[in-house]
């Protein structure tokens, strides 16, 4: 009797396991640089919950919008502003409805040495270091957020002779992390998990330092009709992407 039992069972839980495989779709993203590990979180827990699988590419929003133009095949794009979306929005090169802001971003100015930047960013105004690294403000929103910040603070001409761009935000950090770069303004998410600042010295810069940093996200024409494009973009909208999200110190 156990042996006509234990053959139709495996049988059905093998059919179930084809069935959901043959349902799990694989989606294309395109990803601001400074969601990386963010989005390296969230798909492993959005797969796990739904079988979907996410294949992300990381870099800069203005090279991302360019590309997306000219026929890239991404599905969904996480920008790391609100203009780029918005932009393709009007062009029609999006899902219609399905733009929304899925966190607000903070810049940081950072350096890999212990005590190297103070509370209030006062290094700067001093001076004393070689090279300032920022990310391509013509790609990059916290490229831009970082020029902002040095004009408020009446530093760009001053600074102009140190400053190194880094084609995207990550290609910033690691000019400071290797120590190309002294100090650089970085996107918080980089150098913070669960609360507190993993390494080096930091000065969060205030918010009205600059514009503000809305990231929103788009499904794009291109996966309209693919299921793991839209329950991605409802995953990042939930509460376990919302916990991920601020565990990297951005704000919902």
């Amino acid at each position: 009797m156990r042996t006509r039992l234990v053959r139709p069972l495996f049988v059905l839980c093998a059919t179930l396991a084809m069935a959901g495989n043959a349902l799990a779709e694989q989606v294309q993203v395109a990803v601001a640089a400074n969601f990386t590990a963010p989005i390296q979180a969230i798909a492993s827990e959005f797969e796990k919950d739904t079988g979907h699988s996410v294949q992300a590419v990381y870099g800069a929003t203005g090279q991302f919008y360019a590309q997306i133009s000219n026929g890239a095949p991404f599905e969904v794009f996480l920008a790391a502003d609100d203009s780029t979306p918005a932009k393709l929005e009007e062009e029609g090169q999006i899902v219609e409805g399905s733009r929304f802001t899925y966190a607000i971003g903070t810049l940081v100015l950072w350096s890999a040495k212990e005590g190297y930047v103070d509370d209030k960013g006062a290094v700067l105004k001093q001076g004393d270091f070689k090279h300032l690294s920022i990310a391509n403000p013509k790609a990059a929103p916290y490229g831009l957020a970082a020029t902002q910040t040095l004009d408020k603070l009446g530093l760009s001409d001053s600074l102009r002779s140190k400053i190194v761009e880094g084609q995207n935000i990550t290609q910033a950090l690691q000019f400071v992390s290797t120590g190309n770069a002294e100090l650089g303004f970085v996107a918080l998410s980089q150098v913070y998990k669960d609360g507190q600042i993993t390494g080096g010295s930091a000065w969060i810069v205030p918010e009205d330092m600059h514009e503000p940093i809305r990231q929103d996200a788009v499904i794009l024409n291109k996966g309209a009709n693919n299921p793991a494009a839209t329950a991605l973009v409802d995953y990042l909208k939930g509460p376990k992407a919302a916990a991920i999200i601020k565990a990297y110190g951005y704000q919902l």
